[in-house]
């Protein structure tokens, strides 16, 4: 019988917290009791308290691409029998129509689940699915590179890989660190380059205490959005504000025709050390938006960029 039983984490503020600062001890990091080589039962803490694992699950609907992306990365991509419209990655992924913002119960339901994964955003089904005895584990998204490591070992322990999830959060964890010691290796310690980061082109932005902030933080770069008054997690800038910040960096997180020509026809934009020296990098908007695997990736792009600008 599919079971799962649920209890409040005590301490899950406390973690929210430590997460949103960037700091040790991700949401969902605490793991599962009884993971070890894949046995079961297990338990796992995720974003609403603890849930128990009575059998591993061999059919698991995915509504969150970046969960889907980590399913694949730790071994788990044959159990996966659907995945919401968004999770285009990788190619073998399940192909459905399926909501992962607002989740229809009765369409999950048709694929025969025995393990559904929401974001915390869409939580409000997982009562439901509980109601019909469907096992459901919530993620909050990751705010923190930590995160990535954590979640991708909670799924690999929730879904019998235990232990290629370690290997896979290790492996990720050491490429990165890889990328961004040799980086600022090869830029010296007089390195000071600040970055603009658009979410898109109504000049949204991300501030440092978000996950992608958090990449160019660990670059050593300065985020230009945290300067901003009353800036929040993602201020909208004015183009007066960012030329004045004049960043030597800006890296645009969508990737719709024209929009790097577009930004550099913006008012006094042809005065930016970033648009003057063809700093301007356009980032695979699926990479930038997911605490996935493919972070890796987003280094490397980073890592170049960063490099092309000194000159390196």
């Amino acid at each position: 019988m599919r079971t799962a039983r649920r209890t409040p984490a005590v301490l899950l503020a406390t973690v929210l917290t430590l997460s949103a600062c960037g700091t040790s001890d991700p949401e969902g990091a605490e793991g599962a009791e009884g993971a070890d080589n894949g046995e079961f039962p297990v338990t796992i803490t995720d974003a609403r308290g603890e849930v128990s694992l009575d059998e591993e699950p061999s059919r698991i609907v995915s509504l969150s691409p970046a969960l889907t992306e980590i399913l694949f990365e730790v071994g788990a991509g044959d159990q996966v029998v659907a995945a919401d419209e968004h999770s285009t990655y990788p190619d073998e992924a399940p192909d459905t129509d399926l909501s992962g913002f607002n989740p229809s119960v009765e369409e999950v339901l048709e694929h025969d689940p025995d393990l559904v994964l929401l974001a915390r955003n869409a939580e409000d089904a997982a009562d439901q699915l509980e109601a019909v005895d469907i096992p459901v584990i919530v993620l909050a998204s990751g705010t923190a590179l930590e995160d990535t490591y954590a979640q991708m070992r909670l799924l690999g322990e929730a879904t019998g890989h235990a232990d290629e999830a370690d290997e896979a959060a290790t492996r990720v964890e050491t490429e990165l660190t890889g990328i961004v010691e040799d980086t600022r290796e090869r830029l010296g310690d007089d390195t000071e380059l600040s970055v603009y980061h658009e979410l898109d082109d109504a000049m949204n932005s991300a501030g440092s205490a978000t996950f992608i902030g958090q990449v160019y933080e660990r670059f050593g770069l300065r985020n230009i959005a945290d300067e901003a008054e009353d800036s929040g997690d993602y201020p909208q800038l004015s183009s007066e504000f960012v030329v004045e910040a004049d960043p030597d960096l800006i890296f645009l997180g969508y990737d719709t025709d024209g929009a790097v020509e577009a930004l550099e026809e913006r008012s006094a934009f042809d005065t930016v050390t970033a648009v003057r020296e063809d700093n301007v990098t356009t980032l695979d908007p699926d990479i930038a938006s997911r605490w996935g695997p493919r972070v890796v990736e987003l280094a490397e792009d980073v890592s170049g960029a960063v490099l092309s600008a000194e000159g390196t």
